[in-house]
């Protein structure tokens, strides 16, 4: 058994300097944890991977493919692999859950 804490992990995210941090990555899968603040743009491209998003905090608009959706704390969003998707118009603090199957490449 792994058992993580959010706020650990964040703040590993945050000493590290970056958006995102991997914390697991098993043979048929990965976890990590995504932060986007306010304001800020996010610049990911589509991935290769099924991922399934849970907000934990926040408040973004999430578009996937075409179509957008209003997320926030306990949202939980299936992205298809290959699909272009982003968070926007972030008015708190973003931070996500984000499961990748297979292991993110």
């Amino acid at each position: 058994m792994k058992v993580f804490r959010m706020d650990e992990l964040d703040a590993e995210r945050a000493a590290n300097e970056g958006a995102y941090l991997q914390f697991l990555r098993e043979r048929n899968m990965s976890a990590g944890l995504y932060a986007l603040d306010a304001g800020q743009q996010d610049p990911q491209q589509p991935h290769h991977e099924d991922e399934l998003y849970v907000v934990l905090s926040g408040r973004a608009a999430l578009t996937v493919g075409e179509e957008t959706s209003t997320v926030g704390r306990g949202s939980v969003v299936h992205v298809p692999a290959g699909v272009p998707h982003r968070f926007h118009h972030i008015s708190e603090d973003l931070r996500v859950l984000v499961v990748f199957s297979p292991p993110e490449s």
